[in-house]
């Protein structure tokens, strides 16, 4: 009898066990169901949420589409809408050319510079935002390229370096309110946003540009040395001559005869060796020959050549 109840108290514990791991697999594959089921309606946006400060355009079976705002949990039929984008409604950066790099522009004279620039701005109406633009972004980022380069362009190459906030505040007002094509919307208008702000970040010359700006100065530095030092030669010369004037108009009044007259020829030489004596100090080393001349070119004598004739009796 013992053996017995204790086999049947066996039979009920390893049945006890089987039930127990039936509904325990059974518990999970139904976990593993649901599991699967939320996924697959996660995955397929059968039950979608909406995010403050974003949307979402639903395209409905018949071809209409629609914005959603509402922000929270949405319900949409599975196989007859299509979720076709999310959008974000809060500022967003538009960068010039698309890029993080300056971007080369030639201003007004012909000149080359690289700039870069920022637009911020935020979408108002997403109805014409994404119902009534195809891919929006590449259309923005075209028509704002197009406007910041002809605006930047149209200014001269001065102006671009040292009135950078001037020329930013004009940029900024026609984006705001320039029609993009005359008679057209502007950009406001035509793709349902506002124009938050708008930055230069970098205007500057190319390598090349501003090592001949860099060479033009060093030039100008050294033209304007050489005109200083010419000034100062000149004016020493004036004084130097005004001296001279001075001594001759003295000297003239001291070898003055009892007449009045005076005696030339005394004066023009002493003149001329009081002019010798200044260039004979002249930086150069230029030597003076000071000739005396008294109204009458001077007698010169020149020795006359030897005849060959003489020097070939004097070898005999």
């Amino acid at each position: 009898m013992e053996e017995l109840q204790q086999q049947q108290q066996r039979f009920l514990r390893r049945a006890f066990v089987k039930k127990v791991l039936r509904r325990i697999i059974g518990l999970i594959v139904l976990l593993c169901l649901a599991y699967g089921l939320v996924a697959l309606v996660y995955a397929s946006k059968t039950i979608y949420k909406v995010k403050m400060n974003y949307a979402v355009v639903l395209e409905r079976l018949g071809g209409r589409r629609e914005a959603v705002t509402a922000v929270g949990w949405h319900v949409r039929l599975p196989f007859f809408t299509r979720i076709e984008q999310e959008v974000t409604l809060m500022n967003q950066q538009l960068l010039l050319g698309g890029q993080e790099e300056p971007m080369r522009i030639i201003s007004k004279g012909n000149v080359a510079l690289w700039t870069s620039a920022v637009l911020t701005y935020r979408i108002r109406d997403l109805n014409v935002w994404a119902i009534e633009n195809q891919n929006p972004m590449n259309l923005l980022q075209g028509d704002y390229d197009g406007i910041v380069k002809d605006l930047l362009q149209a200014e001269p190459v001065d102006k671009l370096i040292s009135d950078r906030e001037q020329v930013k505040d004009k940029i900024y007002a026609a984006l705001k309110a320039r029609a993009i094509n005359q008679g057209g919307p502007t950009l406001e208008g035509k793709y349902g946003i506002e124009i938050v702000s708008f930055v230069l970040k970098e205007t500057r010359f190319g390598d090349k540009l501003v090592e001949a700006t860099e060479e033009k100065k060093r030039r100008e530095l050294i033209a304007e040395a050489e005109n200083y030092a010419a000034d100062q030669e000149a004016s020493r010369i004036r004084k130097l001559y005004a001296a001279y004037v001075d001594g001759i108009q003295a000297l003239q009044k001291s070898i003055g005869r009892p007449d009045g007259s005076t005696d030339n020829a005394i004066l023009q030489f002493l003149t001329q060796q009081k002019w010798a004596t200044a260039y004979e100090k002249d930086q150069e080393g230029q030597n003076t020959i000071v000739i005396q001349n008294t109204e009458s070119s001077p007698a010169l004598t020149l020795p006359a050549p030897a005849r060959p004739e003489v020097k070939a009796e004097s070898k005999k």
